[in-house]
């Protein structure tokens, strides 16, 4: 074979193999990632959620809204002295975080759903902090179903993945200095993830990403849940929500047991039955008092 036939040989192969691999390319097409129209919810509701007040009204989770400028008002009080305490630079152990704030009851049904997303929304309106809403009831998750956001990544994934952002996994919200992270997708053993380091790392880096952020803890009732006593143990600040005349005198009194005298939050009276305009009444020794209507949680 001379050497132009050779040439010609190697080429007809070359033209062979080129056809094959278009054949093969055509029958198994390369993954591409897709495009951003097509990214999962989760990537997209982290954008920004945006709180149907209408909504959360109607629910029971917000006030009448003609009891709005009263509820303004009784909010201001409440948040007042957390605040302040939240940012006192002078007679804090550096043990202590208050900005932390945990939101707890001494059993199930006094409020505390209610009482939390109020005073949220209270501590968001002002103008130089911003607040973090955590879903730190891993068990019941009544926060984030009640924002739509039971599906989401939060906490609790934060938790079993040590590798994972909790940052990342903050959702914004449509009111301004207001944000969410979710309790996160349901997992066995929650009371050893709220007693373990992971945790305080995790509500470290929360703290740390703004020194003007308060987080607020909804959590689980004190007397009922291993995971609500564990939460206590990394709270700089506690309030304790009591329903007027449902929940026990003794379980409040087991309740604040609990609690270290330096996290003292106050008490804060739920469904006080006194009259808008006969003040405020309830626990006073422990701290805070107010009166509120009828929650749903």
């Amino acid at each position: 074979m001379s050497l132009i036939e050779q040439t010609i040989a190697r080429l007809k192969k070359g033209a062979a193999t080129v056809d094959k691999e278009a054949t093969n390319e055509m029958a198994a097409p390369k993954m591409v990632a897709p495009p951003y129209a097509e990214l999962d919810a989760s990537a997209k509701i982290r954008q920004r959620l945006t709180l149907d007040l209408a909504a959360l009204r109607a629910a029971g989770y917000l006030p009448e809204e003609s009891m709005d400028r009263q509820f303004a008002e009784y909010y201001r009080q409440i948040k007042r002295p957390l605040i302040d305490k939240a940012f006192a630079a002078n007679g804090v152990p550096s043990s202590l975080n208050r900005r932390l704030i945990m939101v707890t009851s001494a059993l199930p049904g006094d409020g505390k759903t209610f009482t939390t997303i109020n005073l949220a929304l209270s501590m968001a309106r002002e103008r130089d902090m911003s607040v973090l809403l955590v879903d730190a009831d891993g068990l019941k998750r009544h926060l984030s179903e009640i924002l739509g956001l039971e599906q989401e990544p939060g906490l609790l994934d934060a938790l079993v993945d040590e590798t994972a952002n909790a940052e990342s996994l903050v959702v914004p919200t449509s009111v301004r200095g207001l944000a969410i992270l979710p309790a996160g997708r349901p997992v066995e053993g929650i009371a050893e993830l709220f007693s373990s380091n992971r945790l305080r790392q995790i509500v470290d880096s929360l703290m740390s990403q703004n020194p003007r952020r308060v987080v607020l803890l909804d959590s689980p009732p004190l007397l009922l849940t291993n995971e609500g006593r564990a939460l206590t143990k990394i709270a700089g600040q506690l309030a304790l929500v009591v329903r007027a005349g449902k929940t026990p005198q003794q379980a409040v009194r087991d309740a604040i047991g609990m609690l270290d005298e330096q996290q003292a939050g106050g008490i804060i009276l739920n469904q006080g039955h006194a009259g808008f305009t006969e003040g405020y009444y309830g626990y006073s020794a422990y701290g805070i008092e107010t009166n509120e209507t009828v929650p749903k949680r």
